[in-house]
Formats: structure tokens, sequence, C-alpha cells
């Protein structure tokens, strides 16, 4: 694997954790640089970015217990506004998992209301890979 590739995960994994990452904008500028074929950065980034969001979903079902602790890396007014979306919409919220804000707090929050592992990758996979199909149509100017 090449190392622009295993820089692209890396940013994408940290991006959909808690930890503030800007992966959109490695994409585009692997898209730019052409390092790899666009299909290949996609599935990279987007496997990295599933796969951050399943760390989110594992604190949630395991951490949450540390919720009021100083050093958990979300804020409690965060956590209860992902909840109350998460309770309110159900899965289905998860399709908002790739929006700035509120995703990564989602992903939390399946995890904190027990949300079941397949049902969650399929969805957060759906709405990160579409994010970054739409990050690198718009990075070779398709759009």
């Amino acid at each position: 694997m090449s190392s622009s590739l295993l820089g692209l995960f890396g940013i994408s994994f940290l991006a959909a954790t808690l930890l503030p990452a800007q992966s959109e904008l490695g994409l585009s500028g692997l898209i730019y640089l052409e390092t790899a074929p666009v299909l290949l950065l996609v599935m990279t980034a987007s496997l990295g970015n599933t796969l951050g969001s399943l760390v989110n979903w594992g604190l949630g079902r395991g951490a949450i217990r540390f919720s009021d602790a100083r050093w958990f890396p979300v804020k409690p007014e965060k956590l209860e506004r992902a909840t109350a979306w998460y309770q309110r919409y159900g899965r289905w919220s998860l399709l908002m998992s790739w929006a700035p804000v509120i995703g990564d707090p989602l992903t939390l929050a399946a995890g904190l209301l027990r949300e079941r592992l397949w049902p969650f990758l399929l969805l957060v996979a759906l709405a990160k890979t579409g994010r970054y199909v739409v990050v690198a149509l718009i990075a070779t100017r398709i759009v």
C-alpha cells in the first residue's frame, strides 16, 4: 500500500473519531495530485472513516459510563443532542453520520443506545461513502 493511501486511511479514520481532522482536504489533494485512481482513493477514505465511526460506536457501548469525566471527548450537551436526534429518528439518523458537528456524536449515541453492529455499519458506510463520492466529484470537476 502506498504511503499516500495509508495517510488517507489514517486521516479518514481520525476524522471519524472524536478527534479533529480534515479528511476531505486529504482526499481532494490526493485526487488533484493523481496519486492513485479516484475510485481507490474514495474506497480508502470510506473504509478509514467507517472504521473510525466504529470506534465511536464501541465507546458508546462500553465507555459511556465515563461520559461525565472531564477527559471524555464529547461534551454532555452534544451527546444529549445527538442522543435525542437518534431516539427521534432511530437508526436512520445514521445516514447523517457524514455531517460535521453532529455526525460523530451520532455514532457514539448509536453505541450508547445499543444499535446492532451490522445495521450500524451498513448505514454509516453508505453515508460516509456518499460524502466522499461527492467530494471526489467536486475535486475532479465532474459536478
